[in-house]
């Protein structure tokens, strides 16, 4: 099992479904015992199980585990600071039936290279797309190339197609952009991915300029909006993947 795949195993089963599903599961297990205090810990455990799925499918937890993750959009000014814009890919849908069987952008990718091709037209800078293909096919930055060409009609600069991580795309893209005297770029991934894209491009000897893309809430006060969803519940996932990813990134700085 290579590293990739062990990091997404561990992942998934840290974070949500899976490991309040799990909490749940030992819980009940423990009920099913007959001494008092394994039952006693087994309520517990399936009553936090329970309480932490529907706890994150509340808006406004969403929001609040999503604090801290964004800073704030760049000024026009800021932006044309930078020599070069990067982009990073979120995910490809693969051999998607509509168009042909091809390969194509999910959501997230969309969202971000719409951006970027929004920031080009505003300050004329270079691109960059930046996405392997960790499950095989066409990569995310072939896809992206692509997509910059024929939706929107500009051309990607450096296309870097390698990484497979955040990681690795802070250092290909560091590698790509230094060869042509680049070291201060714009950075566009969504809000929640935004800082530890900004701290791992660092990491990687880029000045960074932040350019989050992405709703910051989609909380408009009303009553219904604050009702339990499947969407709130998938950011707060989205950002408790991120805070992991921070923690991790944080001891292994913190080991060497």
């Amino acid at each position: 099992m290579d590293g990739f795949v062990l990091k997404k195993l561990i992942s998934a089963l840290i974070l949500p479904p899976v490991g309040p599903l799990l909490l749940l599961a030992l819980g009940l297990w423990l009920i099913g015992r007959r001494r008092p205090r394994p039952r006693l810990i087994g309520w517990l455990l399936a009553w936090a199980g329970v309480l932490s799925l529907f706890a994150l499918s509340l808006p406004g937890v969403a929001v609040w585990l999503s604090g801290g993750l964004s800073p704030p959009s760049p000024t026009r000014e800021e932006a044309r600071r930078a020599q070069a814009i990067v982009v990073l890919g979120g995910g490809v849908r693969r051999r998607a039936e509509e168009f042909g069987g091809t390969d194509v952008l999910g959501e997230s990718t969309l969202v971000r290279l719409r951006y970027g091709a929004y920031l080009h037209r505003q300050t004329g800078l270079p691109i960059l797309v930046s996405g392997g293909a960790p499950e095989g096919g066409d990569a995310e930055a072939q896809v992206m190339a692509r997509t910059l060409r024929d939706d929107y009609g500009l051309s990607a600069r450096w296309i870097e197609d390698q990484s497979l991580d955040t990681r690795g795309n802070a250092e290909r893209s560091a590698v790509l952009l230094a060869e042509s005297g680049i070291a201060r770029v714009l950075l566009v991934s969504e809000r929640y991915h935004m800082r530890r894209a900004s701290a791992e491009f660092e990491r990687a000897g880029l000045t960074v300029i932040a350019a989050p893309t992405g709703a910051a809430s989609d909380e408009t006060g009303a009553f219904i909006t604050r009702l339990p969803s499947a969407h709130a519940f998938h950011r707060s996932e989205q950002a408790l993947k991120e805070w992991l990813g921070i923690a991790v990134m944080r001891l292994a700085q913190g080991a060497r």
